[in-house]
């Protein structure tokens, strides 16, 4: 039950605008450690907490306005010129703004939050008559524990049972696919708190997920203040439930309006030349009327799918404008100078995939300024400037988003990767000898490796940076990275614009269709069976001084081939490239993935229909491949033997 009876709209309205007027508080106070004397820019943080101040007063949150009002004498006396910048007062300040978004998030489960730990007050109380910090013994408040949900998650249905013979049950599918679902069962989610009371449409509202709340004095553990990847495999909600809403521009969804009355004109045409042709009326221009019809509600249809698409797409700033905290905190924490350079922030992007993004965002940018970023007295030393700069960029390449996140520090040696692979057991050494030098930086994705020797609140366990591969690999994305040892390191990844539509290449194999994300296809090629030679007992064939191994997807799919392979896909696979070996090509299409009620055969990541009716199934490459990994491949046996 809620604690704010009567009042839940007001208190979403509050927290919908409090969380982006915080957020941009947090990015302004990290400004203004830089230029501490840019007043112009300390009114915009004290109108911005000022305003978060009112809204707490009017929805009677004693905790939050008590807090907020300390806090808000802080920034009078800096703006008058009655106090200093040290970073020791910025750590205060950003301590009180941490436990402030704490406190959103105990409202947003419709509960008061508790007192601010007196610690912190004091803290504030002690900057206030000019004293230190320390001497108030300012302590990170202990985050009040979680209220558990309303309801669990039910339990996922178990999937069913595969056919005797290995291959779908085809009917099942076909039932699965057409028939009616309910949403909950078309699209399933995690577990979350109960979702807000939507807004009016011209205001719908997610606001962006928010980090934990940074310790007060001295600089906290971002172990325990900011969401890890490491937590986010462990199954925790690190980032709080998703939003249910969205901000639109209400030009937009005019656009979606006026796109439904033209189709719906359209109907009523089509309509009326139906209405004549089953009345016998055969001639030319109905004929050509009817035409004419069609390919307008093809286009009309078309620029609709694209308009409702741009309702979902937000700017990617909502996301990064938290991590110049995030950067700040943590190069103070380790005693190094470190500048974030954001660039890009108005790039769009779907906004299931934002969301998504954000924890192996947050690692990536950790990862930087811990592993990557030198000190101070070390930069100086090799000839470099004091202050590190990571720099994080997106924009938008064809129908992709790419995401880079550069610094300028040590970089990475591909040797000394692959000795400490070597040294944890994670590569034999006639692996790691084979290896080049970009293969060598795709090591820090192997699960348990790290280059640090000692385990640190911030890094060191091996799990990061495999679980942000798998991560991207789940949004049909892909990671790079390229690395100077000196220069610094930069991590590339490429993400489709939405989630929602996928690009295919429809193939044919044992005279059924299939899908593979065109994400992963590089070239199609024609396959000569001279060309295919065998190493190590498995198929090969050479493109370009390249050496590729043969997959059939027939073998994939466990099925006995009907004929040899004509055609191959060439397709990369996270770091591994193979040749794909199929019947014959159907074609490109986009189309809308339907997950498969209470039946996952293996590989099958969904299925959507054909314009014939007919199911295709859209395939998990990565399934199939480590499951054909674990079965021991296609053999050249297999490819004589058709």
């Amino acid at each position: 039950m809620s604690e704010f009876g009567g009042m839940e709209e007001l208190l979403q309205d509050f927290l919908m605008e409090s969380n982006d007027l915080l957020s941009d508080v947090d990015n302004k106070l990290v400004e203004l450690e830089k230029r501490p004397d840019d007043k112009a820019l300390l009114n915009d943080i004290f109108r911005g907490f000022h305003t978060i101040k009112g809204g707490a007063g009017f929805l009677n949150v004693t905790a939050m306005v008590t807090l907020c009002h300390r806090t808000e004498n802080l920034f009078d006396k800096l703006r008058n010129s009655e106090l200093s910048l040290s970073p020791e007062v910025m750590d205060v300040i950003l301590s009180a703004t941490g436990v402030v978004q704490d406190m959103f998030g105990t409202l947003g489960q419709g509960l008061m939050p508790q007192p601010c730990d007196p610690a912190l007050l004091a803290a504030l109380d002690a900057v206030l008559a000019g004293e230190s910090p320390s001497s108030a013994q300012a302590a990170a408040p202990a985050p009040a524990p979680a209220p558990a949900s309303a309801a669990p998650a039910p339990a996922p249905a178990q999937p069913a049972a595969a056919p005797a013979d290995g291959g779908p049950d085809w009917n099942a599918l076909h039932q699965s696919v057409t028939g009616s679902q309910p949403a909950a069962q078309a699209a399933p989610a995690p577990a979350a708190a109960p979702a807000p009371a939507p807004a009016p449409v011209a205001e719908v509202v997610a606001p962006a997920a928010v980090p934990a709340p940074v310790a007060a004095v001295p600089p906290p553990s971002p172990a325990k203040t900011q969401p890890t990847v490491a937590q986010a495999k462990a199954g925790g909600n690190v980032s709080g439930p998703q939003e249910n809403t969205i901000r639109i521009d209400t030009v937009r969804l005019d656009m979606v309006l006026n796109l439904s009355g033209e189709i719906g004109l359209t109907k009523n045409r089509l309509t009326t030349l139906r209405t004549e042709i089953l009345q016998g009326n055969h001639d030319t221009n109905t004929l050509r009327s009817l035409d004419e019809s069609i390919s307008q509600l093809d286009l009309l249809v078309g620029d609709l799918q694209n308009a409702v698409m741009k309702t979902r797409m937000q700017p990617i700033g909502r996301l990064f404008q938290k991590y110049p905290r995030l950067a700040r905190d943590l190069a103070r924490q380790l005693g190094k100078e470190v500048e974030l350079v954001l660039s890009g922030e108005e790039t769009e992007l779907d906004k299931t995939m934002i969301e998504d993004l954000n924890d192996p965002l947050v690692h990536l940018v950790r990862n930087a300024v811990d592993h990557g970023c030198e000190l101070p007295n070390e930069r100086i030393a090799i000839g470099k400037k004091p202050q590190s700069t990571v720099q994080l960029t997106a924009e938008q390449v064809g129908d992709h988003i790419l995401i880079e996140i550069t610094d300028d520090g040590r970089g990475m040696n591909a040797d000394s990767l692959r000795r400490k692979a070597i040294e944890k057991g994670l590569i034999d050494v006639e692996t790691a000898n084979s290896l080049d030098e970009k293969q060598c930086l795709q090591l820090i994705f192997l699960p348990g490796f790290s280059t640090k020797d000692q385990i640190s609140s911030v890094s060191g366990r091996g799990v990061g940076m495999d679980v942000v591969r798998t991560n991207i690999q789940k949004l049909n994305g892909r990671i790079d990275i390229s690395s100077v040892p000196g220069e610094g390191t930069r991590m590339s990844i490429s993400l489709p614009l939405t989630l929602a539509i996928l690009p295919v290449l429809v193939v044919r194999v044992c005279n059924q269709a299939f899908a593979v994300p065109l994400a992963m296809v590089r070239e199609i090629i024609t396959i000569d069976p001279d060309a295919i030679q065998e190493v190590s007992g498995k198929p090969t064939i050479v493109v370009r001084d390249e050496i590729l191994p043969l997959k059939t997807l027939a073998g994939l799919l466990g099925w006995e081939p009907t004929q040899k392979p004509c055609f191959g896909v060439l397709m990369q696979s996270a770091e591994k490239a193979f040749i794909l070996a199929i019947d014959s090509f159907i074609g490109r299409d986009d189309v809308v993935i339907k997950p498969l009620q209470n039946i996952r055969p293996k590989g099958v990541a969904g299925a959507t229909l054909s314009g014939d009716g007919s199911v295709v199934l859209v395939l998990d490459m990565e399934d199939l491949l480590s499951a054909n990994e674990a079965g021991g491949g296609t053999r050249m046996s297999e490819l004589i033997s058709i």
